[in-house]
């Protein structure tokens, strides 16, 4: 099984349940849990793992040889992401902005462009007790968060079960993190601003035609209408969190709430359960 753990928006405590949910999962079988946020990960302050694997990732950018360039003007044309130009008389590479397809290099008549690795930033791997584990660091000032999501999930510790805690949102890391799995668990709040996000990644999902279900957090705090929401959409709800201080202070301290607070074992196991059964 392969789960995304998944928000519309941040703050919603997607990670806080998915630490948990893995944590539960690894007690019954292999488990990995894979942070997919790799531009602000912070499942490891949940989980404590002990990374041993670092592992950097780079992207193949291109390099114009102005000696041999005529100017044609192919490689411009071919870059549908506006990843080179010419000014001047002078070519121009915007590093940033290149997805490294290569393209560029296939076009080019005069054999003007080779290529050479841009660091993007680093994948580390480890052990949080029987739970593997691992995840990625974009390296700051870097744009392209999706070719580390990739590398991390294609590297990922085999298991059993796999956890991925995505990014928030719904824009490229998103998608690439959903790509592939068997279920996304959408984890929202009942406010008007957790239905829009609710909302936005609920047609994520079905355009990427995977089973979904909801856990609402922070329950009590707002109104009915995510609820409301969900029974028209024939969206599971498979766990209620409500605003609670004792969890929002067990949240605050990144610990987990199976082991400061035992009575959420058994709502975790649950979980596990529907979840199993949604990805089936």
């Amino acid at each position: 099984m392969r789960l995304a753990v998944a928000s519309g928006k941040g703050g919603t405590g997607k990670t806080l349940i998915a630490a948990n949910l893995a944590s539960t999962l690894a007690r019954r079988q292999a488990t990995c849990l894979v942070d997919c946020d790799v531009e602000a990960p912070n499942a490891h302050l949940f989980l404590h793992p002990t990374l041993t694997q670092h592992e950097e990732i780079s992207k193949r950018v291109p390099i114009i040889d102005e000696s041999r360039c005529t100017e044609c003007g192919a490689c411009v044309t071919a870059c549908e992401f506006k990843a080179l130009a010419f000014m001047a008389g002078n070519a121009l590479v915007f590093e940033e902005l290149c997805h490294g397809c290569g393209r560029c290099g296939l076009v080019c008549p005069a054999g003007a462009i080779t290529e050479v690795d841009h660091p993007l930033g680093v994948i580390e791997r480890g052990l949080a007790g029987n739970l593997a584990f691992a995840h990625g660091r974009l390296h700051i000032g870097e744009a392209m968060a999706s070719p580390i999501i990739r590398e991390l999930k294609r590297t990922a510790p085999e298991a059993e079960t796999t956890v991925l805690d995505a990014p928030p949102g719904t824009a490229c890391p998103v998608i690439s993190a959903l790509h592939g799995v068997d279920a996304a668990l959408l984890v929202t709040e009942p406010t008007p601003f957790g239905l829009h996000d609710l909302r936005a990644a609920v047609r994520v999902a079905r355009t990427l035609e995977l089973p979904a279900a909801v856990v609402i957090n922070r329950d009590g705090v707002g109104d009915d209408e995510v609820e409301r929401y969900c029974a028209d959409e024939g969206l599971p709800i498979l766990l209620r969190i409500p605003f609670d201080r004792r969890i929002a202070e067990t949240g605050a301290e990144a610990r987990l709430l199976i082991d400061a607070l035992p009575e959420w074992k058994e709502p975790f196991e649950r979980l596990a359960d529907d979840v199993e059964e949604l990805a089936k």
